[in-house]
């Protein structure tokens, strides 16, 4: 899993910094995906373990990436972006899987290896 070594808040939102096995790791959850994740009643941890441990990963617009995470009857939808080489979650939304997963092991991008 990984460790929460700290939380930064900047303009954007919340910058972590993680502890993955032993590489070191930052994430920025922006405002706006940290407001969406309470309305789905996510906590923040849910949306940093989809991004760093997604079932499948799949193209976006505009360059973004998708990592899908099933929850029970749900699917965790964190949409990231790289501003240089830090990820940058934008948004967070929580649909049935049925609608979005398309069987996993299927990834546009990894954050880790």
């Amino acid at each position: 899993m990984f460790e929460i070594l700290k939380i930064d808040k900047i303009k954007r939102g919340r910058l972590y910094f993680l502890k993955v096995g032993e590489r070191k790791i930052k994430i920025l959850l922006t405002f706006h995906s940290v407001e969406r994740a309470k309305t789905w009643d996510l906590k923040d941890e849910h949306v940093l373990s989809a991004i760093l441990y997604p079932e499948e990963v799949l193209k976006g617009h505009r360059g973004r990436f998708i990592a899908h995470k099933r929850r029970g009857r749900h699917l965790i939808r964190a949409v990231y972006e790289y501003d240089k080489m830090l990820p940058v979650v934008i948004t967070v939304y929580y649909p049935y899987k049925e609608r979005y997963f398309k069987g996993g092991k299927s990834f546009a991008d990894k954050i880790l290896p």
